[in-house]
């Protein structure tokens, strides 16, 4: 763990291309941000020098009269002046910048979720969704923090310290050299110390992930907390996370105060070096009143600008460490991708085949070795075995969740590795075991089979799959809000509602991971009439858990060690002696079985 931070501290580098490359996109704005920015300054560095002359013709004139008057109120006309264009350029900085926050923050928000809903199956099952939601917020709201800490104080204060030491030197190099020195010596100790905290500051962000993720972890999964009776277990582990946190940030928070504490001290030091060095030469006549005034003013909004990069410097680092977290994931390569040229999967008879196919995780002992089948367009087969066998491996490779890692599973002849994730998946309506919902409406859910179904659609696909009846009994009926993952729709309710997402999609290929097994004996007899309308025409591949629902099959195929064990028929494999089929259905069966038409059957 301690070895992480050193690692992120370089990635400022990344997190600037990342950033940069949107920026660029956003050119007029920006080009009129810095052109405001620029003028803001000179009319910042302006009126202290038109100041400095006002005060001093007010010290020459000892007698007021109508010239004098006239002269002074003309640079009061010029010191106006810079104000308003100090006003303007002000107003022109703030709106620029609001715009070129929220447009290029809603373009990293869209590019974060783009990348990151593109990577595999793998991946999100090693990642807190918490700690993923939370790395996408924090990438798009750490260019907020970034861009205006660059432009709104880096930038501005560069420019006006640069303008103020120049100005300052030309009326007196001593004068002036001293607090050009002075500013690089600041500047060189923040950026040092601000090096030193980066992996406090980058450790106290990993921290904050941590906590969201622990929050998420236990937030969605307390109805197993409340089953287990793990309140105060859960609170005990949330407080080891929190109190990681309260370290982490005390470490980082204590090391701001002591840079505070050194800049004040370098501040009122130069201060009265400069006001002392400004009384020697007032002294020997080379130094004017208006010069104090103009040293106090530059060296005010110096010390102010200089402050307030001290306080951006902190948010400027937590930004890129926010930034970082994110940045890792939008260079981690797409464990599977489309292959360059990928072209459109065409179906005509989905004929699936697997040819040797192999795979393993980890390099560790194959689940698949040289798993071999042909399933011919609008067969119904179903794949059974042990747990483990490699059942729902076979079919999450065929939807590209997994590469192969040897072999080759074509559809109607086309590798699936050639054609576009997209097309393939398009091709094939998948039903789960434990499906699980958007938090949005009925309608939504269902329609999500087929985005630009009618409402007429999505209402009869409801029929077919037996779920009208419970959603038209609720008061929003096909506008209940489910809840999150469909928490508020029972087991069997939620089936429904996938069953019928497969009906509206009507793809050619189907996917069955034991659909009826959350439904109650009356629900699975309305929704077996269903899967039969929905399987005609169809190739459909089963994971069969329960046997009772692979009778109809054209053939079983039983799975074992990652291999086809034999294939058959219902009544054929019921004849192998010692056959693993046969041992599985009177594990289940009990040696007796409720066939479709009502009869019990041995």
């Amino acid at each position: 763990m301690e070895d992480r931070p050193t690692k992120s501290a370089g990635r400022a580098g990344a997190v600037f291309k990342a950033y940069s490359h949107e920026v660029a996109r956003k050119g007029r704005l920006f080009t009129l941000l810095v052109v405001s920015v620029i003028l803001l300054q000179l009319a910042e560095l302006g009126s202290p020098w038109y100041l400095r002359q006002f005060f001093n013709q007010l010290v020459i004139s000892t007698t007021p009269n109508d010239a004098i008057m006239k002269t002074l109120l003309g640079t009061l006309v010029i010191i106006g002046l810079f104000y308003a264009l100090e006003w303007a350029m002000r107003r022109s900085m703030v709106y620029s910048i609001v715009f070129l926050d929220a447009g290029i923050m809603a373009a990293l928000y869209s590019k974060a979720f783009d990348y990151l809903t593109g990577h595999s199956y793998r991946f999100f099952t090693g990642q807190f969704s918490g700690t993923l939601t939370r790395r996408v917020g924090k990438f798009a709201q750490a260019f907020e923090a970034l861009h205006d800490a660059v432009m709104m104080q880096f930038f501005p204060t560069a420019l006006f310290v640069i303008g103020a030491v120049t100005i300052l030197f030309l009326r007196n190099h001593v004068l002036g050299f001293m607090l050009g020195v002075w500013v690089i010596g600041f500047v060189a100790f923040q950026l040092f110390v601000a090096r030193l905290r980066q992996p406090l500051r980058i450790h106290r962000s990993e921290q904050d992930s941590r906590v969201t993720g622990a929050l998420a972890d236990a937030i969605s999964n307390e109805n197993t907390v409340m089953l287990f009776s793990g309140r105060a277990f859960e609170l005990t582990r949330f407080a080891g996370v929190v109190a990681d946190w309260k370290r982490a940030t005390l470490r980082a928070w204590l090391s701001d105060e002591f840079v505070w504490s050194v800049l004040g001290f370098l501040m009122a030091g130069i201060n009265i070096a400069l006001l002392y060095g400004a009384l020697i030469y007032w002294r020997q006549g080379l130094v004017t009143i208006g010069d104090f005034v103009l040293i106090q003013a530059y060296l005010v909004t110096t010390f102010d600008r200089l402050i307030g990069i001290n306080r951006d410097f902190r948010r400027f680092y937590d930004g890129i460490a926010d930034a970082t977290e994110m940045i890792d994931i939008l260079e981690t390569p797409h464990e599977v991708k489309d292959a360059e040229g990928a072209k459109p999967l065409m179906v005509k008879d989905g004929a699936v085949t697997f040819t040797d196919v192999n795979f393993s995780f980890n390099e560790q002992k194959g689940l698949l070795q040289d798993f071999n089948l042909a399933i011919k367009g609008g067969e119904k087969v179903a794949l059974v075995g042990p747990s483990g066998a490699g059942k729902s491996t076979i079919t999450r490779l065929m939807l590209r969740f997994f590469d192969v890692t040897g072999g080759a599973i074509t559809i109607d002849g086309q590798d699936i590795r050639t054609v576009t994730q997209e097309s393939l998946r398009d091709a094939v309506a998948f039903v789960p075991q434990e499906p699980i919902l958007f938090h949005r409406t009925l309608m939504e859910n269902i329609r999500y089979g087929r985005r630009d179904a009618t409402d007429e659609e999505v209402i009869e696909a409801s029929k077919q799959a037996h779920c009208y009846d419970f959603i038209v009994a609720t008061p929003q009926k096909f506008n209940t809000f489910v809840g999150e993952r469909g928490i508020r729709l029972s087991g069997g309710e939620r089936q429904r509602v996938a069953i019928a997402r497969a009906i509206l999609k009507n793809a050619p290929i189907l996917i069955l991971d034991e659909a009826t097994s959350s439904l109650d004996s009356e629900s699975e007899m309305l929704i077996q009439d269903a899967l039969a309308k929905l399987m005609e025409g169809k190739t459909v591949i089963a994971i069969a858990h329960r046997l009772s629902t692979v009778m109809k099959m054209n053939r079983i195929i039983v799975v074992e060690g990652g291999k086809v064990a034999t294939i058959g028929t219902h009544d054929e494999l019921l004849t192998h002696e010692g056959g693993l089929y046969k041992k599985l259905w009177e594990i289940q069966a009990g040696g007796f079985i409720q066939n479709d038409i009502g009869e019990t059957s041995p």
